[in-house]
């Protein structure tokens, strides 16, 4: 199981933490140098990976707006498109998902191609606001997923799931009688945004920096990306626990959590790095999908140049 831990800015300070506690030494001078991560390598276990192609469904459990729908949606079919390269000056969506090809292609494995399934709507809320970890399992199963395909279970800002915000602002698992995987992403836009949703809004820990404007002029939602992002990166490199992975398999290191808090280059503690901004609205971002939707994505592990690669 592949956890993303409170967020990618908690994960930044413990990093840091332990590397002062180590005896690195940082001082003022040196929480402002640009962020260099450990030596570390990736290795592959030599399992399963999902290449070729991967049908992804959306489970929304909750009200989600028809406009926070249309975000998620654009974002999945932006993976593979090639036709909004070069759109506003900005690197395409499919230009990071181009590095977990990258991992594909040393292990032996065909490219990962996302392709949209079906969507779920459970807008009644059918097993309550209070889930158990568990309970998203059986959310998953029931948007039908197979052998290979992904289940995202996203859930409404006013459902509280077990260790969210305590432990967690997501994960991804695994059906282990139909192999099929999932990922769940909660809004936490009214819940924890400190922790789940930095950039985008002011940081419960750390330096105190300005939040940065949402692309989509959403917090919540577009915390949730990063999110998603994140994990379905990891599920497609490490989906049964023996893929690409650093560390303990209980706790791993995956492809995007080994970059916490890195969006741009210069990025360091409280700083998400040099980023794209929007003329008109002010909002940060990184990349650009279909219809010239603009998202901000982590940095992921590049096995290339054992560094944290971004897009800006």
């Amino acid at each position: 199981m592949g956890f993303f831990r409170f967020s990618n800015w908690i994960v930044f300070v413990v990093v840091f933490g332990l590397m002062n506690m180590f005896g690195s030494g940082f001082g003022a001078r040196k929480l402002a140098a640009l962020y260099e991560p450990p030596p570390v390598a990736i290795g592959y276990h030599n399992g399963a990976l999902l290449d070729g192609d991967v049908p992804v469904s959306i489970y929304w459990y909750g009200k989600f707006t028809a406009a926070q729908k249309a975000v998620l949606v654009d974002f999945l079919l932006s993976l593979n498109s090639k036709s909004d390269a070069g759109v506003c000056n900005a690197p395409p969506v499919s230009r990071w998902w181009s590095t977990v090809q990258v991992y594909m292609k040393r292990a032996g494995k065909k490219e990962a191609r996302v392709i949209l399934a079906n969507q779920v709507t459970d807008d009644s809320y059918s097993i309550g606001k209070l889930l158990k970890k568990l309970q998203i399992s059986e959310l998953s199963g029931r948007a039908g997923s197979k052998h290979g395909g992904v289940t995202l279970v996203l859930t409404a800002e006013d459902v509280a799931v077990e260790g969210f915000c305590m432990s967690s602002c997501g994960f991804h698992d695994w059906d282990h009688k139909s192999k099929s995987s999932f990922v769940w992403v909660g809004n936490s836009v009214s819940q924890c945004p400190g922790q789940c949703a930095w950039p985008f809004h002011q940081p419960i820990y750390g330096p105190q920096t300005p939040p940065l404007i949402p692309p989509n002029a959403d917090v919540g939602l577009d915390g949730m990306i990063i999110n998603i992002a994140t994990l379905l990166a990891g599920t497609a490199t490490n989906p049964f626990g023996d893929g690409y992975y650093l560390g303990s398999p209980a706790a791993p290191l995956e492809v995007a959590t080994a970059c916490p808090g890195v969006y741009g280059k210069g990025a360091y503690p409280g700083y998400a790095g040099d980023l794209l901004q929007d003329g008109t609205t002010g909002s940060s971002y990184n990349a650009v999908g279909v219809g010239t939707r603009k998202y901000l994505l982590p940095a992921l592990y590049d096995p290339v140049t054992a560094r944290c690669s971004t897009l800006v």
